[in-house]
């Protein structure tokens, strides 16, 4: 793998696992210093020792990215430690799949608060910094959710939604100095899709009817999301401003399946 990211310094939030995981893993593959942002204690160090051990450089900040403080203080602890901020890959989120009249408000107000409003606070505290270096790269996580969608997932498909009209806003408010990009992806092997496969009586099975409805007949990895971030991070991808790639094994690309 090339090292395209050499001293250069990249936030993941929501890295501890599943597809922040996956980002994380690829950035500090290709060179850079990583920081791991999210509130889980058990496996942000596990990951930020994983990638050190690969011979990556990163930290671990407790971060919710729903909440004010604790984001200026992640900006803050990133600054102090490394000095610059060149990427940050807003991937944080939680699922709330339900119809509007299963959600209750207290759902809502989660959801969007972690989902969306975690994407402006951390947009908002690392804006000025990059702004400052004269250069800077922000990634937004949606979902193909914000696309098209299916029935009983309205705050989740809400809040993706919002991802990604905010991600074209802000590639307008501050281009040329910062690109702003989202990935939307499709079906991806983490932790939460996991648990929704051991829900059925037969996992393997579950998993195994999911992966033939994909046009690639398989489910996406967590690195697969990396790749695709990191490639829009890159400066081959210097002319790419405020749109959406999708990355879903050709989901959205189905009228239907059978």
């Amino acid at each position: 793998m090339c090292k395209r990211f050499v001293d250069q310094v990249v936030i993941v939030t929501g890295g501890a696992k599943g597809i922040g995981w996956g980002i994380a893993k690829v950035f500090s593959q290709e060179g850079a210093k990583v920081v791991v942002a999210d509130w889980d204690d058990v496996n942000g160090p596990k990951t930020v020792e994983e990638l050190r051990q690969s011979g990556g450089e990163a930290i671990y900040v407790k971060c919710d990215v729903s909440n004010e403080e604790q984001v200026k203080a992640m900006v803050e602890e990133t600054i102090k430690t490394y000095g610059r901020i060149d990427v940050l890959v807003n991937n944080a989120g939680i699922g709330v799949y339900k119809s509007i009249l299963d959600t209750s408000s207290e759902d809502w107000d989660r959801c969007l608060d972690v989902n969306l409003k975690g994407v402006f606070l951390c947009s908002k505290y690392v804006i000025p910094h990059m702004l400052k270096q004269g250069k800077g790269n922000i990634i937004n996580i949606s979902s193909v959710h914000s696309f098209q969608t299916v029935n009983g997932v309205a705050p989740y498909a809400a809040s993706k939604g919002g991802i990604t009209a905010l991600t074209r806003n802000m590639a307008i408010d501050y281009g040329p100095t910062i690109r702003v990009n989202s990935i939307a992806p499709g079906w991806v092997l983490t932790p939460l899709i996991q648990s929704i496969f051991d829900s059925y009586p037969d996992p393997e099975a579950q998993r195994k009817a999911v992966e033939q409805r994909q046009v690639m007949k398989r489910i996406g990895r967590p690195e697969d999301i990396g790749y695709a971030a990191a490639f829009l991070a890159s400066d081959e991808a210097s002319f790419i401003t405020g749109t959406q790639l999708f990355v879903d094994g050709g989901l959205t690309a189905q009228l239907e399946t059978w």
